[in-house]
């Protein structure tokens, strides 16, 4: 079978073909450091780990770029707030998004650049910009002597052969709107070009350029880094579907304008939301992974995480994290009912599922279904069958990267079982609160209550019933 994925340069779901037979080549915006991860972030790196995965599962050498943006606006505003240095702030938080992303089993990338590793570069790429007339470089007010900024010229690249800005995100030019300060764009020819280099400000860090001392617009970098180690067309170009505009949309601007091919296809995933409002720091709705993981385990939490379409939107609950969490331990209760099991060959429908642009629910379907079938020839005495069945769920599990006997989670397995035979313990116990509530027997539900506290177990009543947990 052929792997399909959907473009979303095109809206259309299309073969993939690799630009070298055997090789494929991805680029994945990451982390902007300024603070602490939340799954919000992490499904970006659950998500496309998945496709990563399952290509290095058809046999495919792969190549996974993940920049980390260590400079920009919002860390440096939070790092002054905190009156800590840019540099120590950011190489804080980065090594919670890597902590965050080895925590749930996410696979490190093949490198990973910072952008303020690839100066010299963005320096080359705006050289060759201006050359061909789509950019222009200007000194501006900033307060700092020597200050420069360089911007691209949308209305003179909208006006050239072969352009096609705003194609990816589907806006119109004329409607774009960069979100940039105009206390920071003095220079602007027009509203809808973008910083490329940002001119110096007092107390800012700087680096010199032809044009004037600054910084690297958000844009530019992933371009340079992109284009420095995967070539000047490469296969996928992957990230958050808030990443379209202005950021994807700017950079096949600037790439294509430079003569680049840049990327063959465009993946995007959607967003956690909380109450129907996408999560981020300034909805004040984040969940960071440390606090998930007050609830779930590690692996439980990266189930939950890859368990949706990746371009679905993933609604958060604290039900449906705990009913993914359910899920995963019925896969680890069936394995751990063997005493070896070797990796097998997924199924068809998993298969079939997976190349049907990573359809992870259908993949996930077709798992579950295996795990029935082994249960049911584990209590009719057909050993044999059960074992061929684990070893195919074994080998999906390990495609979608929560394989329960792989040595990265075999640790939490006891502890599952500890919790699931706990959970029945409590359950009966609030089964018997909810009786004798009903019989207005209030001095019982209050000793069940009671009781459970005193064993460090706190209840709490919710609209959808009773639910626990460790104190």
């Amino acid at each position: 079978m052929t792997l399909r994925i959907f473009d979303t340069a095109t809206r259309t779901q299309r073969d993939f073909e690799p630009i070298r037979p055997g090789h494929v080549s991805i680029y994945l915006c990451g982390a902007t450091p300024q603070a602490q991860p939340h799954i919000g972030h992490l499904r970006s790196g659950v998500a496309f780990d998945i496709v990563r995965r399952w290509l290095l599962a058809q046999g495919y050498d792969v190549v996974l770029v993940r920049n980390v943006t260590d400079i920009d606006d919002k860390i440096l505003t939070k790092a002054a707030e905190n009156n800590r240095p840019w540099w120590e702030w950011v190489s804080t938080y980065e090594r919670e998004f890597t902590k965050a992303y080895d925590t749930l089993g996410v696979l490190p990338p093949s490198v990973e650049p910072r952008a303020t590793g690839f100066v010299t570069q963005m320096v080359d790429y705006m050289q060759r910009l201006i050359d061909a007339g789509f950019a222009y470089a200007v000194e501006e007010d900033t307060g700092v002597e020597g200050a420069g900024s360089v911007y691209f010229d949308v209305a003179a690249w909208n006006a050239a052969e072969g352009s096609d800005y705003g194609s990816l995100s589907g806006n119109r030019v004329e409607d774009m709107e960069q979100g940039e300060d105009p206390q920071d764009s003095q220079g602007k020819r027009g509203p809808q070009d973008f910083a490329l280099w940002k001119g110096a400000k007092p107390g800012e860090p700087a680096w010199p350029t032809p044009w004037g001392k600054g910084r690297p617009g958000w844009h530019l970098e992933c371009s340079a880094m992109s284009t420095y180690y995967l070539g000047s067309n490469f296969d996928i170009h992957c990230g958050g579907l808030d990443l379209q505009f202005p950021h994807h949309e700017n950079e096949i601007a600037q790439s294509h304008a430079a003569g680049d091919k840049f990327a063959n296809y465009w993946m995007h995933n959607h967003w956690v939301t909380m109450a129907g409002e996408k999560m981020s720091k300034s909805l004040g709705n984040v969940l960071s992974v440390p606090k998930m993981l007050e609830l779930v385990r590690p692996v439980e939490l990266r189930y939950y995480l890859g368990n949706a379409h990746y371009r679905s939107v993933l609604e958060y609950s604290e039900s449906a994290l705990t009913e993914a969490a359910a899920g995963y331990r019925r896969i680890e209760d069936f394995l751990g009912k063997f005493d070896d099991v070797a990796l097998g060959t997924w199924t068809d429908n998993f298969e079939a599922a997976m190349n049907d642009d990573i359809a992870v629910p259908k993949a996930l379907a077709a798992l579950h279904t295996t795990v029935r079938a082994g249960n049911k020839a584990l209590a009719q005495g057909n050993n044999e069958e059960a074992q061929r069945l684990a070893e195919q769920v074994r080998a999906m599990a390990a495609v979608l990267g929560f394989d329960p006997l792989d040595e990265r989670w075999k640790d939490g397995a006891s502890e599952s079982t500890a919790d699931a035979a706990l959970d029945v313990l409590v359950q009966a116990e609030l089964e018997r609160r909810a009786q004798a509530r009903a019989d207005k027997d209030y001095a019982t539900a209050d000793a069940v209550r009671d009781r459970l506290s005193a064993a460090g177990i706190t209840i709490t009543d919710t609209p959808e019933g009773p639910t626990w947990s460790l104190a």
